[in-house]
């Protein structure tokens, strides 16, 4: 069944966001997340994918079924290129813009088209296991 605090999660993970964005440098922002990904990088892609489920709520409330927007994440790898040119704070207010709009999308979502989309995947309501992975990763690279 639905987690009945996915709403409070995700609220908490886009706080976890601002939270994280809202004291760092110019210099921070282009900190390595791994091999080829940079803070800034890591806001850019949770913005695309949470654009993606933007555009799977559009076509499941559209279609009145689970219409899912099926992308395959090599698309990480096509996009780091475009995604290394957006300067920090536009990566910070995609994020963050991005994140407030599904939030809101999915608070207001109805239910049982909610219920088939967390059946389907649960990071597709349940944005915080995602976000959270790479704010994880971003914090780990922060502190090193």
């Amino acid at each position: 069944p639905l987690d009945p605090n996915y709403n409070q999660l995700n609220r908490e993970s886009t706080e976890r966001i601002k939270k994280i964005a809202s004291n760092l440098t110019d210099e921070q922002f282009q900190t390595r997340v791994g091999e080829h990904w940079t803070v800034a990088i890591a806001l850019v892609h949770l913005a695309f994918w949470d654009k993606r489920v933007l555009a799977t709520l559009e076509s499941t409330a559209k279609n009145k079924k689970l219409s899912v927007v099926e992308v395959d994440t090599v698309v990480n790898d096509l996009s780091l290129p475009i995604w290394a040119t957006v300067p920090a704070k536009e990566a910070i207010k995609l994020a963050i813009e991005t994140a407030e709009e599904l939030d809101n999308q999915l608070e207001k979502f109805p239910k049982d088209l909610l219920e088939e989309m967390y059946n389907h995947n649960k990071r597709l309501v349940v944005r915080a296991l995602h976000r959270n992975e790479h704010l994880d990763e971003v914090e780990a690279a922060l502190k090193k």
